[in-house]
């Protein structure tokens, strides 16, 4: 420990005060979640959702978000205006308050907001201090002001520039690149969020253009029907079982929850929920009201009505859920949120007014739709019955276990080492390459595991077909964490889960198989970020006594051209090609390796495109293969 000690004096004038806006600069992430392209749409988002908060006030009807060229953001709303008056107690405008001071904003009980997603009042003055620079515009029906900024410095003090009658504000930013390792804006995941935010607002007009080059593209968003519009967006892939998308609403002490529900024939769910339109991802009391009524309505209503015996077991949670596609949004005076990054719901009375509206308004639906209320049950009782038989295969796998009948499977070349922070696992395609795999890897620390022939498509089978399947079953019991509601990360046998197959059209529907699988039925080793793609070479360039790998055709062309007349190149078509030397050196070394992380940082669209590809409709998957057929490039790549 001595060696690693600081060699200097640590007093009382080693202690720093980072004033003003210096500590957002000096720890971006610590605001904003990191300086790469995430962090970088997230000043987009802060300025969006206090645009968003002038329409929950009642003040806005229409935001504007463009992307200029040079990478600008304007974001502009024909709200109330920021306040451009003499702060009192600060003796600045509200403005330069807003823009230059953190925890600065009309949210915290003042009047000016009743409910409000940037509780917080870091929003602005954090865009304001990570840009090059910044304009606020305002008009408050009377005059139109200008304030301008230089990463959160202000360099023109704000000044009356005109008369108008317009109200609302604009704000105009350019990303610091001194922060940013990027500063190239995505339209697609802005146009995602600003979808997102109309939907949660019923009525509001949002339009986003992307001005960088020709053709300008936009789109603007307006949904009369909220959050059901957004359920019926969801499930335009899937079939479902009843077409009236239920929509339930009420309000209580201030606090207003509304709730929109479909069931398709699908076997996952989707629970969506937010508070204030921050989207919560890790749940919370809002989720735990939902689940709780949506489980006691069904059985209530199911007995009373004949459908579920008195000798029955109730059904569960995850029975009634089955195919259930739901969106929870709720609106408080004071959100409690846990931590800055407003994840997760607090509020322990909003537990009860979820559950209240459910108890009354989906009693109420069923009262009135008795067929749509059958169909939802017999769904739940389906789930039910798969439940058992997964339970009854549970059971058999954990008796054969006991009695020393079951082991890891067979064809599984296990590590030496057990500590799942070192160890990790391929999944290989075939048997050929899982023995050049088996004689190339490092023992220590590296398992293969080879599967052979087309596995069980799991987005059109209940987890009962998933425990019988012969080709997912050596999946599940080498990774040791078992599957859907019985899935234990703590369990897992290997920290990393890497997924090796042939870089042809058989080895990408089997990459597509086995991230479907892990999507629907161990969700965690994807949002933990365990789950990998191993990245093999396509090419080999040799030429006397020297050869090199590719892969990509640029670098191919790159090393065709290096070594000039004479040099023979080789397509790899499957990793069955390669000796144990080879695979090694180009794919499993960990000093030479190219691995892929799986990430899932949106759900919803992850969602989408699994049901897309591998669900039951074939017309929705043949429009988008017909849309997107130009834009292929060498299929077996």
């Amino acid at each position: 420990m001595a060696e690693n000690k600081v060699n200097t004096t640590y007093d009382e004038n080693q202690i720093q005060v980072l004033e003003g806006l210096e500590a957002v600069r000096k720890r971006p992430g610590m605001y904003i979640g990191s300086v790469a392209e995430p962090g970088l749409h997230h000043l987009v988002y802060e300025i969006l959702d206090n645009s968003i908060d002038e329409s929950l006030a009642g003040f806005c009807t229409h935001i504007s978000v463009r992307i200029l060229p040079g990478n600008v953001i304007e974001v502009t709303d024909n709200g109330r205006g920021i306040p451009v008056g003499i702060n009192k107690k600060h003796g600045v405008s509200a403005l330069t308050l807003v823009f230059t001071v953190l925890h600065a904003g009309g949210k915290f009980g003042g009047g000016g907001y009743k409910v409000s997603g940037g509780l917080h009042g870091v929003g602005a003055s954090v865009v304001n201090a990570l840009s090059e620079w910044l304009e606020a515009e305002v008009c408050d029906g009377r005059h139109r002001y200008v304030e301008k900024y230089a990463r959160g410095a202000i360099t023109e003090p704000l000044k009356m520039t005109g008369d108008t009658t317009e109200t609302g504000t604009r704000v105009r930013f350019l990303a610091d690149s001194e922060i940013f390792t990027t500063l190239e804006y995505d339209y697609e995941t802005l146009k995602k969020r600003i979808r997102e935010q109309a939907f949660l607002n019923a009525g509001l007009s949002i339009e986003i253009s992307d001005e960088r080059a020709e053709p300008i593209k936009s789109s603007k968003m307006c949904y009369e029907g909220g959050i059901r519009e957004f359920v019926s967006y969801i499930n335009k892939n899937k079939e479902p079982v009843h077409e009236q998308v239920i929509y339930m609403s009420g309000e209580k002490k201030g606090a207003m929850a509304e709730i929109a529900m479909q069931y398709t024939t699908q076997y996952d769910n989707t629970l969506i929920s937010f508070a204030n339109n921050i989207h919560t991802i890790d749940g919370g009391t809002h989720e735990t009201g939902f689940k709780t009524a949506l489980t006691r309505c069904i059985n209530a209503y199911a007995r009373q009505k004949g459908l579920l015996r008195d000798k029955d077991e109730n059904l569960t949670s995850e029975d009634v859920r089955e195919g259930l596609c739901a969106i929870v949004s709720v609106k408080v005076e004071e959100a409690l949120f846990e931590g800055q990054t407003k994840t997760k719901l607090g509020n322990s009375e909003v537990t009860g007014l979820v559950s209240s509206v459910m108890n009354e308004k989906l009693n109420e639906f069923f009262e009135e739709n008795p067929k749509t209320a059958k169909m939802i049950i017999e769904k739940a009782l389906g789930a039910s019955r798969a439940r058992e038989a997964a339970r009854k295969a549970r059971e058999t796998a954990r008796k054969s276990a006991l009695s020393g009948t079951a082991s890891l499977p067979g064809k599984l070349a296990d590590c030496q080492l057990r500590d799942n922070e070192f160890t990790e696992i391929y999944i290989v395609e075939g048997d050929s390459a899982g023995g050049s795999a088996k004689e190339g890897r490092d023992r220590r620390f590296q398992a293969i595991l080879p599967l052979w022939g087309k596995m069980l498509n799991v987005e059109k089978s209940r987890i009962d077909r998933v425990y019988g399947n012969d080709k997912l079953q050596p999946v599940i019991t080498a990774l040791g964490t078992n599957i859907g509601a019985d899935f234990d990360l703590s369990k897992l046998r290997y920290g990393k889960v890497i997924i090796m197959a042939d870089a042809d059209v058989d080895g990408s529907h089997i990459r597509t198989l086995l991230l479907t699988f892990f999507f629907r039925f161990m969700r965690p080793l994807i949002e933990k970020g365990h789950v990998y793609l191993a990245q093999p070479p396509l090419f080999k360039v040799f030429k006397k006594n020297r050869d090199a790998y590719a892969y990509t055709e640029a670098q191919r062309d790159e090393l065709v051209a290096e070594m000039g007349e004479g040099c023979t190149v080789q397509r790899y078509k499957g990793l069955g090609e390669m000796n144990p030397e080879q695979l090694w050196e180009t794919t499993m070394d960990p000093t030479k390796r190219t691995i892929v992380k799986v990430t899932m940082e949106d759900a919803v669209a992850a969602d989408e495109i699994f049901t897309l590809c591998m669900g039951e409709k074939v017309e929705p998957r043949r429009d988008f293969i017909e849309q997107n057929a130009q834009f292929v490039r060498n299929l077996d790549i």
